[in-house]
């Protein structure tokens, strides 16, 4: 509607604009020219128009950023049967590709070009967290996107995964007698405590907070809406002092070391037999050379269970119980008079989000080689929701974008918009970072934009809610109820276009 709106004005504006230069009969003489035509030429037109004004500032474009435009502008000219394909297989493409870019980039090949105003590109410490957090986001869809319930503890989950890591992969338990190893890599001789290999402690992991997720859905899901929301909160809540106060002054026995966290974790690895026979890494410290190969090593390990995680996510959607999650969502009452059975329903949503969140907290307590309560407060459950509402609710693909999206400003994104910021002089007053006070968000012209960062999340979700309240990357039911309206809706109510 308003968008369409502003688009035909903008198209009218122009071909008067070319009646009013001397081209004559413009517009008809393009609409006799093939559709194919008509969709290749505009975009192909604006970038030469965008590359001639960056060379005419006296920045030649560089390499990276033209051959970006141009895979965009071929997906763009494919047939949808084939990019809703291509597409994500070109997205995982330059994601498998990334620590290759970013190690040619360190070594002075200057293969990725500077983004404007953000500077440069995720380093690959980001690039982990941004998968891991992706995986989270990915989990939530199911309880929120699927099954449209509240859940504002998801952190909960986050933490059980975590925290069972730690137990399984770190010298903790020897404190209580527990001394065994089962394909650990990296565990010096003598070190006791229990050590298994970080592949089975994903699944055990993943199975405690997946019984986590039965316990608490048992007892709460007969609530419903902002008393459900609530309940979720609470339970977060709970395991994050369970987390902070769990050691011998609080509980009589050490479960979670209290304020000190556990650490440290065994890191992930193959084991010598199967490097031995494949090309799989023993170890992922001891034998990645450098810095950058180990946290490549990370990065493409949190890739795989992110798929993993997406493929799951995606069968479980088209699956029967995925359909009666969606009529769940859409209609409770409706739901339950077609004999699908709430509880068991919601439960399975509940158990099978909180599922990839235990995974994604065992693997990054191994990528920090450690645990820590403070890692597990409310903001992290609220972060997570809004990752899920920016990006799409019940999309995969819009959750990944936003939660790749407000990672990469949380970790890196507003310290570089702030740097941008202040190395500018905008002669209203010049950054002095000399007598800027750092506890302060302006401070002799300086800007600290991480002291902004929930105000600046905020406006970010207004923004979107206002002009695209479907997220990035909406749904396609939610797309078209948005669009069409919906069936209890007045005919008389639906906007439509408006006519010509």
């Amino acid at each position: 509607m308003a968008r369409l709106g502003i688009r035909k004005h903008v198209q009218r504006g122009f071909w008067r604009g070319l009646e009013a230069v001397g081209v004559r009969d413009a517009q008809a003489r393009w609409q006799q020219r093939s559709p194919f035509v008509q969709r290749a030429v505009p975009p192909l037109v604006i970038a030469f128009v965008l590359i001639l004004l960056i060379w005419a500032l006296g920045v030649p474009p560089h390499p990276g950023s033209v051959t970006l435009l141009a895979i965009a502008y071929v997906l763009y000219l494919l047939p949808w049967r084939i990019r809703r394909f291509a597409l994500p297989l070109t997205v995982l493409g330059l994601a498998l590709l990334y620590p290759i870019l970013w190690a040619n980039e360190l070594n002075g090949q200057n293969t990725l070009f500077e983004i404007p105003v953000f500077k440069t590109f995720p380093s690959m410490d980001t690039m982990v967290v941004m998968a891991i957090f992706a995986m989270m986001a990915v989990g939530l869809n199911i309880v929120v996107g699927y099954a449209g319930l509240l859940d504002l503890g998801y952190v909960a989950f986050y933490a059980l995964g975590a925290y069972a890591g730690a137990w399984f992969a770190s010298p903790h338990a020897s404190q209580f007698g527990l001394n065994f190893s089962f394909g650990a890599v990296g565990v010096p001789e003598g070190l006791g405590g229990m050590h298994l290999s970080i592949w089975l402690v994903l699944l055990i992991a993943a199975a405690i907070a997946a019984a986590g997720g039965v316990i608490i859905g048992l007892p709460t899901l007969r609530l419903r809406g902002d008393y459900l929301a609530i309940v979720t909160l609470g339970f977060g809540e709970i395991v994050g002092q369970v987390a902070r106060n769990g050691d011998e002054t609080g509980f009589g026995f050490n479960l979670t070391n209290g304020p000190p966290g556990i650490n440290p974790i065994d890191p992930p690895g193959f084991g010598s037999w199967l490097a031995s026979t494949t090309r799989l890494p023993a170890n992922f410290i001891v034998e990645s050379g450098n810095y950058v190969n180990f946290v490549s090593l990370f990065y493409w390990s949190a890739i795989a269970l992110l798929l993993i995680t997406v493929f799951c996510s995606i069968r479980l959607r088209d699956s029967r119980l995925g359909r009666a999650w969606i009529a769940i969502r859409e209609d409770e009452i409706a739901a339950a008079a077609m004999g699908i059975p709430l509880m068991r329903t919601k439960t399975w949503a509940y158990a099978s989000g909180a599922f990839f969140g235990g995974v994604a907290g065992a693997f990054f307590a191994s990528f920090k080689q450690g645990v820590f309560p403070d890692d597990f407060g409310f903001q992290i459950s609220i972060f997570i929701l809004c990752m899920v509402i920016l990006g799409g609710i019940g999309n995969v693909w819009g959750v990944i974008a936003g939660a790749a999206l407000l990672t990469y400003l949380n970790q890196e994104g507003l310290a570089n918009v702030a740097g941008w910021w202040n190395d500018k002089d905008f002669r209203i007053s010049q950054c002095d970072p000399v007598g800027a006070d750092p506890s302060k968000a302006f401070s002799h012209g300086c800007l600290n934009a991480p002291l902004l960062s929930t105000g600046i999340y905020g406006t970010i979700i207004v923004l979107v809610m206002l002009f695209r309240p479907g997220g990035l990357i909406p749904e396609r039911r939610r797309k078209l109820e948005f669009e069409m309206g919906v069936h209890d809706e007045p005919l008389m109510d639906v906007r439509h276009a408006p006519e010509e």
